[in-house]
Formats: structure tokens, sequence, C-alpha cells
């Protein structure tokens, strides 16, 4: 049977990371970032476009259990044949120079023979690499890139129908170990690595870093799960996190809306930043705020909305046409178009996360200020543009209501500063005034006074889950009967069995693309904060174990959910939602055990 997007589990080394299936497959890696071309591709194709399975000869199906161990990324999957029972223990160890992917197979009891079947296809399974043997390696070159498998003396290794295979047994107690490096076709090969020790390294640095979480409340053990995948998300390098390490899975099986995700969204970084200081990583949270501010600098008429894991700001989007798609669904896009619109939502959020960081007594640089009141002085005329909204939809620009909250945001945070720096420079005056306009049309324009509901741009009746962020950013307080009523009228009419989706897909041509998606877990988090704020903790409560009761069985959470299909939808893990689960377990339980 074809795997679920649940069916996965992540391992990785801050710079890329692997899909692990149930069937111990890894069915996709990018080498050598986050955004390279892939050399185990099967994730959107099939086995002809590269993956690495190791499993029992005689296994009839995926493994009886894994799991992570504990406050790791270090993976065991683990099978029970007639033969006996084997561990397949997979890792990819903080790189020196090259990434490595380590994989330990350990007999457990009997005398269990495995089989492994390694086919590498580079550039997204497109190319098939010549393999030679050197020095006991196999090697695996095209073009620019290099791979070298390197196993036990005693594995004996040969190549057939264009991959390379090994057979062996292991009775208790035994290891056999395998190693999988990739360095640039015209270097030198680097050092190779001892994998039991890059086992040991691996589970002591994760479980220190663990140990500096201060978060010890209820769902502590989801709350982990999220940190260490937001952890193995970011790219270590520059600081800069993605949003997923997966692109084009799809967000309705069979249907278009596939994406490429592995970009760094500013949309996110409030929220992250939260995250990071919150539950006591001020390290990641400093150097998430300084991607961001290199991400930005320059003209802030030419701001995105998203960039590469160093800042890049070219993102072109293809197809790529010989990957059938997961599931069937087609186009698999590589880069993102939507990096060319207008969002002017991003404003408030940097302004939003800046603010948050001086606040939070990070680090001050001097130029920070001045890219804050450059951005402020750009949106006293742009604001009143139309814009694509934060959903990226592609069916036209309008006034989102959302938008305009958030350009408020930017406003009321310069004025706030201000207020709180005399000795920065700044138009106190002028950004109180643009504050204030922006505030009265949206309450004006952006709210139906019939239907109690501020609505998904001015003057349509369409509602948006982003609205639910306007108590949480302070547009309103949450007492205010215009948050209680569009809270109310947001569930009523965004819920699809308990969960919400971000906005209407049926009959409206505001995203402008055929078919509908499933329910988005950030929102349905967003709806669980928003209860607790209007005096509704129980029901946010209840809300939030359900939402937690989704991940799957080692804690993952894709972007979306269907709930009739009872199956995860959308790139995986996605960062957004593991954001949701981390902030809303901070607000509602924060005073239960959050240092």
């Amino acid at each position: 049977m074809p795997q679920r997007i649940e069916d996965y589990a992540l391992i990785g080394d801050e710079q890329t990371a692997a899909l692990v299936g149930r069937d111990g497959s890894v069915d996709w890696l990018c080498l050598p970032r986050f955004d390279s071309g892939a050399c185990f591709a099967k994730l959107l194709g099939d086995k002809d476009n590269g993956h690495w399975r190791i499993a029992p000869k005689h296994a009839k199906g995926p493994c009886t259990r894994r799991a992570y161990r504990r406050d790791t990324l270090v993976l065991d999957t683990e099978w029970e044949t007639d033969e006996g029972k084997v561990r397949v223990t997979d890792l990819m160890p903080q790189r020196d120079r090259a990434p490595d992917l380590v994989r330990i197979v350990e007999g457990l009891s009997g005398r269990v023979t495995v089989r492994s079947t390694l086919r590498l296809r580079f550039d997204y399974g497109s190319v098939v690499p010549w393999v030679r043997e050197s020095d006991g390696h196999r090697v695996a070159v095209a073009g620019p890139d290099s791979a070298w498998l390197r196993s036990e003396p005693e594995v004996r290794t040969w190549g057939r129908n264009f991959g390379t295979h090994s057979e062996f047994t292991v009775e208790k107690g035994e290891k056999v170990a395998f190693v999988l490096t990739w360095h640039p076709s015209h270097e030198p090969r680097p050092p190779l690595v001892d994998p039991y020790e890059a086992l040991r390294t691996s589970v002591r640095d994760w479980r220190k870093w663990v140990g500096n979480c201060r978060y010890d409340g209820p769902y502590r053990d989801a709350v982990v799960r999220s940190l260490i995948t937001l952890k193995a998300l970011t790219y270590r390098p520059t600081g800069g996190i993605v949003a997923a390490p997966t692109t084009s899975l799809p967000e309705e099986i069979g249907g278009v809306r596939n994406w490429d995700y592995r970009h760094c969204w500013l949309r996110d970084s409030t929220l992250t930043l939260n995250v990071g200081l919150s539950a006591g990583y001020r390290e990641e949270a400093e150097a998430w705020r300084d991607w961001l501010l290199r991400a930005v600098a320059g003209d802030p008429a030419d701001l995105q909305i998203m960039y590469g894991l160093a800042g890049e700001r070219r993102l072109p989007e293809f197809e790529v046409p010989w990957l059938s798609g997961f599931a069937g669904s087609t186009p698999v896009r590589v880069g993102n178009q939507a990096v060319n619109q207008l969002q002017l939502d991003v404003y408030g959020e940097v302004m939003d996360t800046l603010a948050l960081a001086r606040e939070a007594g990070l680090s001050t640089k001097p130029h920070i200020w001045a890219i804050q009141a450059a951005l402020v002085d750009w949106l006293r005329t742009a604001w009143r543009q139309p814009d694509e909204g934060l959903w990226e939809v592609r069916g036209g620009r309008r006034h989102f209501v959302h938008s305009k909250v958030m350009v408020w945001v930017a406003a009321d945070r310069a004025v706030r500063s201000l207020e709180k720096n005399p000795k920065l420079d700044g138009d106190l005056d002028g950004w109180r005034e643009l504050r204030d306009e922006v505030h009265r049309e949206v309450c004006e324009k952006g709210y139906d006074a019939e239907r109690n509901t501020f609505t998904q741009s001015y003057g349509s009746p369409e509602l948006d889950a982003a609205l639910l962020l306007i108590p949480r950013v302070g547009f309103l307080p949450p007492d205010d009967p215009r948050v209680v009523g569009t809270i109310d009228a947001i569930r009523a009419g965004l819920s699809h069995q308990g969960f919400l989706r971000r906005y209407s897909t049926d009959g409206t041509a505001v995203d402008g693309l055929p078919g509908g998606e499933g329910t988005f877990l950030a929102c349905s988090f967003w709806l669980a904060e928003a209860l607790h704020m209007t005096g509704r903790t129980q029901e946010a409560r209840e809300l939030f174990d359900r939402l937690v009761g989704l991940t799957n069985d080692v804690g993952l959470l894709a972007e979306e959910y269907d709930p009739v299909a009872g199956r995860q939808l959308g790139n995986f893990p996605q960062a957004f939602s593991h954001i949701g689960l981390v902030n809303t377990a901070l607000a509602l339980f924060g005073g239960d055990g959050a240092g």
C-alpha cells in the first residue's frame, strides 16, 4: 500500500533533512541543503526516483513499531519477523563538513536476514549516477554530486538494475552500520565519521539541548517534540527556519495545490521568536532575529514575504514533469512564485518581531531601528494598496482585513517603541496618525455590523481564520463584542468536523485555484488560543487536546488535516503547525509549568 504523509518520520542535521517511512525506506533527502535537488525523491514519484530501504528480507509489511529515542531526533524502527527481531536506527549527525546519513542495524533476537537497497538519483530523481568501487566504498558520481556508501567490511555490496544492494544476517547483539556521505564531486572525499560515535554524540547533544527547555506543564512530550522539530528545520549556518523540508505534498490528494515550502517565511517570524524566548531558547531566537535583519535589509519597497535559507531573494518556480507526484498529485513544483507577491502583513510581522526582541533584551544593533523606521515610513502611503494577503492567493489582489490589521501592528509597535525609548528618532505624531487612520478604516470597511464579524476583505461576505489573531496582536481587546462575534462566526462558518479551514474554497475565486484543501492546523491552534483569551478556556483545552491527538505516531504534524479521510495533508512536518502547538500550550498552560 502507498504510504501516507503521516507514515513518515524526520531525521536531520540542521542543514537538511530526510523522511523515513514505516517500511524502513528513506524516500526524501535533499543534499547538501534543504532546498537542494533531492537525491531520494520516491516521496514524489516511485522507487526509480531514488530511495534507500533497509528492512528484514522477509518483512510482510511496515515496521512493528518505531519511536524517537527520548528527547532526540534519533529514530529507532523495529520489526518482529518469524526469524526474530531487528532494529534499524537512523540519524544525521551534525556535520563538520559533509552531510552524513547513518543507518545502524541491530539484532534483538533470533537470526534475521536483512536487505539494503540503495537507489541514488540526483536532481529530483532524474539523474542516474555512475557507481564504482573504491577502497571498499561504493562511489556514485554525476555532474556536481558525489556520494560514498560505506558499510562493515564483512557486508558485501553489489550493483544491479541501477541500484546498490546488500544482504546479511544479524543475531542478538550484532550490529551493522552504513554511512552515506555526500560531497561536491570536484572535491576529495571528506573525513569518515564513526557511525557508533555519531550515535552517542547525537543522543547526548539532543538531550543536552532539550534540557534547556523551560516548559514543564501538560503535554510536555508534545511540546518538546515540536521544539525538536523546529530545531531540525533550522538552517544552522544562518539561523533561518524553513516552513517545511518538503515540496509539493498535496493539500488535496490528486489536486494542484502543491507548493515548495523549503524557504523561510516572514509571516512566521513573531510566532517563532515567541516560541524561542518563552521556551528558553534565547540563542535560537537571536539567530532567527539576525537572519531576519539580514533578509529584510534594503529598500522597504522591496521587502519580500519569503527568502532563501541564507536570505536569497530569487526563488523562481518551475515544474518537475518527470515526477508523478505524491499519490498522483501534480504538478510537482520547485521554487515558489509567491515570492513576488505584495503581502502588507509582513511589515507588521517584522515590526512586531523586532519589538518583541527589544523588549526581551536581545542584543541590540545600531541599524535595527533605522530599518524599522524606514519600513513604517514606507507604509504611510503603501498601506492603501490591495495585496495578495498572508494566504498567498493567486486570484488577484484585494483589501484583505488581516493585512490592514498588521499594518496597524507595524505603526503601533513603532509608536510604542518611541514612547518607551525617547532617544530613538522617528515621527511619533505621524505614526500615531497612521495607526489611528488604519484602525478607523478597518473597523469601518472590514466589519460587517449585521453579522457582528470582521470579514476576509473589504466588502466581502467571506470569512478568514487569520482574523482570529486580532486580539492576539492587540488590535482590539479580547472582550470587545466584535472580537467575540468574529470568533463565533469563524467557528461556525469555517469549521469542518471540529477543525478550521483557512477560508472557504467552495464556489469562491479568492485564491484562483481549482479544488479544495483540508483543515489548516495552525488556524485551529489560533482558535484554541482565541477561545482562551475570551474566557472559554475549557473549550480551548478540549480543542487543543484533539489537535495534539492528530500528531502521528512519532509526534509530527503536516500543514493540514482531512477529518473525513482521517489523514494529514500538505508539506511535512510543517513548522507553522508545530509553532502553533507550542505557542498554544504556552498560552493555555504556561502558568502550570512554563519557566
